[in-house]
C-alpha cells in the first residue's frame, strides 16, 4: 500500500512514523507549499518524492491513498481533489470547517466507493475502549448522566511552547487563519470521546463560548486573537443520558487532559487520559454500596493507522468514518448557534 503525505507540518511527522511501522506501507511522497520543508521532511522520514502541490502529486498519482494533514480550512478542497482522483483519505481532524462541507466530502467519498476516516485520535486510548464495551454491555444499567471534559494550559505555561511568538500556536487563536477556536479546535475530540465512550450519539445540546483578552487590541502581527479560548456545554444523548462537556486552555496545571464518567443505574466508569498516561476505573457490583472504584487493566488496541490500513486492504471502511466526523461537526456548528441564540437546539 503506498501513501502521499499532504502537508508536512508537526502532526505529518506522527502519520509519517506510524505508517511506515505497519508492515507493507510505503511512504512514496510528500506535499507541502513550502519546499525546503517538504526536503526536511522527506529526508527525516526516507521518502524519494516530493510535491509543491497536491495537483502535482496527483499528476504522478503513483499511491494509493493520502494522509490529509493539512490546515483545518484546507481539508475540504484538498480531500475533495483526491477523491475524485480516486485515491482513499485519512483526514486529520475536524473533517471540515462546517457541516455542509463535511457532508459533501462524505457524501462524495461514499459515491465513489473509498475509503474514508478521520484521526479522531484518542480513539487509540484502549481505556476508552474498553469503557465502551463495558457501557454497552449493559454492566452499568442504562446510562442517565456523563460529564466530559478536555483540559489544556498552552496559553497558561510555555511547556509546549511560547504561543505569543509561534505561528503553530497563534493560527488556532484567529478566525481569519481558519481557527474554530477551542470548540473546533480540540471540542471535536471530546464530543467524540464522551459519545463513543457512552455509547450514543447526540440529540440536544446548549453551549457557551468565551475569547478571553490575550493581548493588547486582541492582536498579535497578523493574528486576530477572536476565536473562543473555552466552552461549556450541556447535552443529552438518544440513549436518554443527561451531561456536560466543557473544554480550555487556561485549565493551568493540565498539559493534556481527557476525562469521561458515565453513570448507569447498575454502576459507572472514568477513563482519565493525560500525555504520559491512561486509566480506567469501574465502580459495579457491591461497589455501589460503598462507592469503591477499581482502576481496570486493558490491553492495547489497533491504532486509527493501523485500521486506516486494513480498510484500504479489504474493501471495508471502519470507524471513525466522514460520516461519523460529519455527525460530530453537526453538533459543532449547532454549540456555535446555541451561544448565539442562547438556547438549547436539537441536533
Amino acid at each position: 500500500m503506498r501513501i502521499l503525505i499532504l502537508g508536512t507540518g508537526g502532526m505529518a511527522n506522527t502519520h509519517a512514523k506510524n505508517f511506515a511501522e505497519i508492515e507493507g506501507v510505503e511512504l512514496v511522497g510528500g506535499v507541502d507549499v513550502d519546499p525546503a520543508r517538504v526536503e526536511a521532511f522527506n529526508s527525516t522520514h526516507g521518502i524519494q518524492r516530493g510535491f509543491g502541490s497536491l495537483d502535482a502529486a496527483l499528476a504522478w498519482g503513483e499511491f494509493d491513498a493520502i494522509a490529509n494533514v493539512t490546515p483545518d480550512s484546507i481539508h475540504h478542497p484538498t480531500t475533495m481533489a483526491a477523491l475524485n482522483a480516486g485515491k482513499h483519505v485519512f483526514c486529520e481532524k475536524p473533517l471540515a470547517t462546517d457541516h455542509t462541507k463535511a457532508m459533501e466530502m462524505t457524501e462524495t467519498a461514499e459515491r465513489l466507493g473509498l475509503v474514508n476516516m478521520v484521526n479522531l485520535t484518542y480513539r487509540n486510548v484502549a481505556q476508552l475502549q474498553k469503557a465502551r464495551d463495558i457501557v454497552q454491555s449493559g454492566q452499568i444499567g442504562k446510562v442517565k448522566h456523563f460529564e466530559a471534559s478536555y483540559l489544556q494550559s498552552w496559553l497558561v505555561s510555555k511547556a509546549w511552547g511560547d504561543w505569543r511568538t509561534e505561528s503553530q500556536w497563534l493560527w488556532r487563536l484567529s478566525k481569519k487563519h481558519g481557527s474554530n477556536g477551542v470548540l473546533g479546535d480540540i471540542g471535536v475530540h471530546i464530543l467524540d470521546f464522551a459519545a463513543y465512550g457512552a455509547g450514543s450519539d447526540f440529540s440536544k445540546v446548549f453551549c457557551r463560548l468565551e475569547t478571553f483578552d490575550k493581548a493588547e487590541g486582541n492582536k498579535i502581527g497578523e493574528y486576530d486573537l477572536d476565536a473562543n479560548d473555552s466552552f461549556a456545554m450541556t447535552a443529552q444523548l438518544e440513549n436518554g443520558a443527561l451531561g456536560v462537556i466543557h473544554a480550555t486552555r487556561w485549565a493551568t496545571g493540565h498539559f493534556n487532559e481527557l476525562r469521561l464518567r458515565v453513570y448507569g443505574d447498575h454502576g459507572s466508569v472514568e477513563v482519565q487520559h493525560r500525555h504520559d498516561w491512561s486509566k480506567l476505573f469501574t465502580c459495579l457490583g457491591d461497589d455501589i454500596e460503598t462507592g469503591v472504584w477499581t482502576e481496570v487493566a486493558v490491553d492495547p488496541v489497533p491504532t486509527n493507522y493501523m485500521r486506516f490500513v486494513e480498510a484500504v486492504r479489504t474493501g471495508r471502511n471502519l470507524e471513525p468514518s466522514f460520516r461519523h466526523a460529519t455527525n460530530i461537526q453537526k453538533v459543532l456548528d449547532i454549540a456555535t448557534v446555541t451561544d448565539r441564540d442562547k438556547y438549547e437546539h436539537k441536533v
